[in-house]
């Protein structure tokens, strides 16, 4: 990991940078696969499945019966551990729902708020090396609780064009109407345009690579909402003396592990935790069966001395880091500086992992600086607020004039004499 030494604030943007790779030639080809798929359907879907997993599907839908298959291969242990963590975020996200909003903001005129799901909805779930099963839970239960009508979930098939089992078994528990084995550019491109065996939704959630990224935005283009922008993984640690050093190198393997692209951050007002920190990093990523990714995301990664929390805090909240984890004799005062975060993890006993399996939290979180204007997903992330507002004769007559006066002003006669006409035939 690079050490650095108090670094002035206006170094901080590039010491800070994200190891993101240049888009250029990622825009070309999914531009290239959106048009095939918008213009073929399922054929072009059927090309590219060929092409980048390996395998020719006749048919994209998982059946009841692999389903079923799914179910029986499971262990008990891991199914316990999936409904103790559904519980929990079920728990949550249900605490999370909202009464309708209702006032008259002046006699006669009523106005309120109530809120309705996205009828349908797409869930992007990556497979491979892995098969985030998770991310299901974390999709699929705020999507069911605020009562979406269609839950379309599209994941890679493996080279025997299979959907990995846990996968195929949450998916199910968690009230996913479709399951398809598509994963890619051309899921993203399926969902938004739909095709013979892939329904267009309205919304994508879900992580991927950065082809999967650019897709989701592509597809705003087209008039497909997405959950938000987001890159590789990140954390950002700030710690004291009274953190523990194992503890809080096991939290940034456990994010660099994600992949070579992860970048992790340790800022410490204490020179003594930062070497003991990175001695057991060395120790600890050498037990790692993903220690070879591990190793190249900490090349991205950075040991900050600070030498004090103001400052800390500050570029911190620079930063804007997906997950940050405060282990801090001063909690309290970076809970509440803390503006710019994805999701807070507080104290020695509060690892990351908590809240991407089983807290109860969402885990699907704004990476690349965007916690400076994204929420991570909610449960209004599957929601719409709509307003509604009832004018009773009186209402009228009391906002009426105004109404008048406003609309000659911006020359628009006509909304003027929408209420002119209303004014005269209450006289």
């Amino acid at each position: 990991m690079n050490k650095i030494d108090n670094p002035k604030p206006d170094t901080w943007s590039e010491i800070l940078k994200r190891p993101t790779k240049t888009i250029d030639d990622i825009e070309v080809t999914v531009k290239e696969i959106f048009k095939e798929v918008q213009k073929k359907g399922d054929e072009a879907v059927a090309k590219y499945t060929s092409i980048f997993d390996g395998i020719t599907l006749e048919n994209y839908e998982v059946t009841p019966a692999e389903i079923e298959e799914a179910i029986n291969s499971i262990s008990d242990e891991l199914k316990s551990s999936i409904q103790l963590a559904k519980a929990n975020i079920l728990k949550f996200h249900t605490a999370q729902k909202t009464d309708r909003i209702s006032v008259e903001t002046i006699e006669g005129v009523n106005c309120w708020q109530e809120k309705r799901p996205i009828q349908k909805i797409g869930l992007y779930i990556p497979g491979g090396t892995a098969p985030l099963f998770s991310t299901v839970l974390m999709l699929a239960v705020p999507a069911e609780i605020a009562g979406c009508k269609e839950i379309v979930l599209c994941s890679p098939p493996d080279k025997t064009g299979k959907i990995n089992p846990a996968i195929l078994y949450t998916a199910h528990l968690c009230g996913v109407t479709k399951i398809l084995k598509v994963g890619g550019i051309q899921a993203i491109a399926g969902m938004t345009f739909g095709t013979q065996s892939i329904p267009k939704v309205y919304k994508i959630f879900g992580p991927g690579n950065q082809f999967v990224t650019v897709a989701k935005q592509l597809a705003t283009q087209f008039g497909v909402a997405i959950d938000m922008p987001a890159g590789p993984s990140e954390l950002l640690i700030v710690a004291d003396d009274t953190a523990v050093p194992a503890f809080v190198a096991s939290d940034l393997l456990s994010q660099a592990e994600h992949g070579t692209d992860s970048q992790v951050i340790l800022v410490s007002t204490s020179i003594r935790l930062i070497e003991a920190v990175e001695a057991e990093i060395q120790s600890q990523i050498e037990e790692l069966p993903r220690k070879e990714i591990a190793k190249k995301a900490i090349e991205n990664s950075k040991l900050i001395y600070i030498e004090n929390d103001q400052i800390a805090l500050d570029l911190i909240n620079e930063y804007g880091p997906e997950h940050f984890i405060i282990c801090s004799e001063f909690d309290d005062f970076y809970c509440n500086g803390i503006v710019n975060a994805g999701s807070v993890f507080i104290g020695n006993y509060t690892p990351e992992s908590a809240g991407d399996y089983a807290s109860g939290t969402n885990h699907t979180l704004p990476t690349n600086g965007y916690a400076k204007n994204y929420s991570g997903v909610n449960l209004d992330s599957f929601m719409k607020s709509m307003t509604f507002q009832k004018i009773s004769k009186t209402g009228i007559q009391n906002i009426g004039r105004a109404i008048e006066v406003m609309a000659e002003a911006e020359g628009l006669q006509a909304h003027k004499n929408a209420v002119t006409l209303r004014l005269k035939s209450i006289e």
